[in-house]
């Protein structure tokens, strides 16, 4: 998710240390790709691990409220208006896209201010109801009319296509390796060979790992908590998922794991996923490209991961298909 060339703060911090330099991450920039920190990040970096509470809410109350003839023109707007809450699938455990506080409840992050702010859009005021998924639960809790919209690092595939529908892409990111901060043995995806991989179910981790380290014994978790404990606990040897999940593993656990070699696979883009059929697409991917127009994306990124990775080069935003 992370580009070549990264721009770093100068103050020092642990904890940007321990992510610049244990993850050799090197990738090469290019529109639409997050920037990631480099394999030459050092301990002068700065970052702050927690989020700006504060900045965070001005984005969300500063975003703007769609005009009731956009919204009557579209049957699925127009529903979540009158409903008076956008329903969403997400998460309340990824550190950076989707984290629930522990000292006021609330969620907060990339994922889930960007349900916010198209809450905001639609309703005028940022009200959502959070139903929490994981990968294996995405498609339903849409087909089943749960949930309005999915907000959770959820990746465009041909298949899930077939399922329901997607906006976006908004981000983009490709697999990379967890180990345990002790672990010298994994360095690639080639040592995966013969090694325990952790993998969400119902995610593209499985298929990726069988394509780039046919040796490995894959084993399916549900959640990212599940998987880092077995990792902490030895059950498994390393973790492969998203870059943009396991660097904020790190961030929560600076000194527990680190992320290993280059990112690998496909490219893999996130989009917002929403009820198959429905007029939702259209509707969500003109407010997708407002936000990124007027900077509101932008200022989202730089306080949920910028902020708080050290990363200081705002990502080009990718093509919305």
């Amino acid at each position: 998710m992370f580009a070549l060339g990264t721009r770093l703060s100068k103050k020092a911090a642990t904890t940007a240390a321990a992510i610049m330099i244990v993850t050799g991450l090197v990738a090469v920039a290019g529109c639409g790709e997050a920037p990631a920190p480099s394999a030459s990040g050092s301990s002068s970096s700065s970052v702050n691990p927690d989020l700006d509470a504060a900045a965070y809410t001005k984005i969300i109350d500063g975003g703007e409220t769609a005009d009731a003839s956009t919204v009557d023109a579209n049957t699925w707007a127009k529903a979540v208006k009158a409903a008076g809450v956008l329903k969403v699938g997400g998460t309340k455990t990824s550190t950076l896209f989707s984290l629930q506080s522990t000292s006021d409840n609330k969620v907060r992050g990339f994922d889930a201010g960007l349900s916010q702010l198209l809450a905001k859009y639609i309703i005028g005021k940022s009200d959502t109801e959070l139903t929490v998924v994981d990968s294996s639960t995405r498609e339903s809790v849409l087909q089943n009319g749960t949930v309005d919209s999915v907000f959770a690092t959820y990746s465009i595939t041909s298949e899930r296509k077939q399922k329901i529908d997607f906006a976006g892409p908004y981000y983009v990111s490709q697999q990379a390796i967890l180990v345990k901060k002790t672990n010298n043995d994994i360095s690639s995806v080639k040592d995966l060979d013969g090694k325990k991989v952790g993998v969400q179910a119902g995610s593209t981790g499985p298929d990726v790992v069988k394509e780039n380290a046919s040796g490995a014994t894959v084993q399916e978790f549900q959640t990212d908590d599940e998987i880092t404990q077995a990792l902490r606990q030895g059950r498994i040897d390393a973790y492969v998922v998203d870059q943009t999940l396991l660097l904020g593993d790190v961030v929560k656990n600076p000194n527990d794991f680190k992320i290993v070699g280059e990112p690998f696979g496909d490219k893999d883009p996130y989009g917002i996923g929403l009820p198959k059929g429905s007029d939702a697409a259209e509707f969500v991917n003109a407010w997708l490209k407002k936000i990124e127009a007027d900077g509101t994306w932008a200022k989202l990124w730089k306080v949920t991961i910028g902020d708080r990775t050290g990363v200081t080069e705002v990502p080009t935003p990718p093509t919305i298909e």
